[in-house]
């Protein structure tokens, strides 16, 4: 069950993991949002990073080969898209057609949103939904500023997703679904908005081990990336649970991106050490 982490005390934070004044404690839903959207408004506004989820907008193409985007994506991703934000390339085992109809859950400043509509064409239809405004901005204006006539974006939350039922093809996600308080609700709004036979694929953070009480209330590991993660186990039956079939995880890797600017053997190390990044498709 997950678990529904509140804000106990802040304290002000330097650049890393940190970034702004942060609550350190966090054992409520309200307050892991208010935190994640805090976080993620200043990477927007090129304020801060995410930390295990985000090597920064000075990262280079490098990283983003790393979590295995393909030479040919990196090369069509539009000025302004890339904030250094995820943890694998969502479409790598999509097998996305012309015509299609894809939704990206937390879009960020939309670079697979950017991506999939290149595939998708003008006859298709690209939805990119985040709950942070600032970021909702930005990917705005980068669509507009690069002719993305086929994308659009909404605010909104993943777990209450502004959709009708049945409405698209493909759901895809890039190390997002990890951050929300409640991931079971998530799976089964994916779900919802699904067609039938239409796919879920996504990209996340997954525990190989628990991470202590302490850590899990973290306030900067939940905006990292990790102290929301699921143990791996745990995230495929909740996808199960929702109605979807054939879940598989259908890659697997380490994922160290931010973890080497942490001291080895510390606590915060450690939990960053307890994650790998999986890819995770199943059927509707």
């Amino acid at each position: 069950m997950e678990a529904k982490p509140a804000v106990l005390e802040t304290k002000s934070t330097g650049c890393g993991c940190g970034g702004g004044t942060l609550v350190t404690d966090v054992t409520q839903v309200a307050d892991v949002r208010s935190v994640v959207r805090e976080k993620y408004s200043a990477v927007a506004e090129g304020e801060a990073c995410g930390c295990a989820c985000c090597a920064g907008p000075d990262a280079g193409d490098g990283v983003l080969e790393q979590v295995g985007y393909t030479a040919e994506q990196i090369a069509a991703i539009p000025e302004g898209a890339n904030l250094g934000l995820g943890c694998g390339s969502p479409l790598a085992h999509a097998a996305l057609q012309g015509g299609e109809t894809v939704l990206d859950l937390g879009s960020g400043a939309g670079i697979d949103c950017f991506l999939a509509a290149r595939t998708v064409g003008p006859e298709g239809h690209v939805i990119g939904v985040d709950m942070t405004p600032a970021m909702i901005e930005k990917a705005r204006a980068n669509a507009a500023k690069h002719g993305y006539a086929n994308v659009e974006f909404r605010l909104g939350e993943i777990e209450h997703l502004p959709l009708a039922d049945n409405s698209v093809d493909l759901v895809i996600s890039n190390c997002v679904i990890n951050l929300s308080p409640d991931k079971a609700q998530v799976f089964r709004d994916a779900h919802r908005v699904l067609r039938p036979g239409g796919t879920l694929l996504v990209s996340d953070l997954v525990l190989e081990r628990p991470l202590s009480d302490a850590m899990r209330r973290s306030a900067e590991l939940w905006a990292g990336c990790v102290a929301g993660a699921s143990l791996e186990q745990d995230y495929l039956e909740m996808t199960r649970a929702a109605g979807f079939r054939s879940v598989a995880i259908v890659e697997k890797r380490r994922y160290t991106v931010g973890a080497d600017t942490l001291p080895a053997g510390s606590e915060e190390r450690e939990a960053y050490d307890s994650v790998v990044s999986v890819k995770v498709r199943a059927i509707k």
